[in-house]
């Protein structure tokens, strides 16, 4: 079994900071991609970060930074504004013990509003 759990979401005021984690744990060979994408209500979920990419809206704002000795990711959300809000999910390659493929695993999401 592998997981994803995230924590760090919340309530904030427009111009405020928020650090996500997400961290996979359970039985991992090794992991591969790890990455943030949100959903907002009646949006699609979209990308907002991976370490090669981020979405533009977040440019500038947003970073990811990873901790491969604890298979942990963070998302450093910085000026944060009320088109933020959003359930923003870990997304994680892993391939687990005893498997050869990768398998492409979920958070359960964590909630960010952003009051103006």
């Amino acid at each position: 079994q592998v997981q994803l759990v995230e924590s760090g979401g919340g309530l904030v005021q427009a111009g405020g900071s928020l650090r996500l984690s997400c961290a996979a744990s359970g039985s991992i060979l090794s992991i591969n991609a790890m990455g943030w994408y949100r959903q907002a209500p009646g949006k699609q979920r979209e990308l907002v970060a991976t370490r090669i990419t981020y979405a533009d809206s977040v440019k500038g704002r947003f970073t990811i930074s990873r901790d491969n000795a604890k298979n942990t990711v963070y998302l450093q959300m910085n000026g944060l504004k009320p088109e933020d809000t959003a359930v923003y999910y870990c997304n994680a390659d892993i391939i687990p013990w005893g498997g050869i493929r990768t398998v492409s695993y979920w958070g359960q999401g964590t909630q960010v509003t952003v009051s103006s």
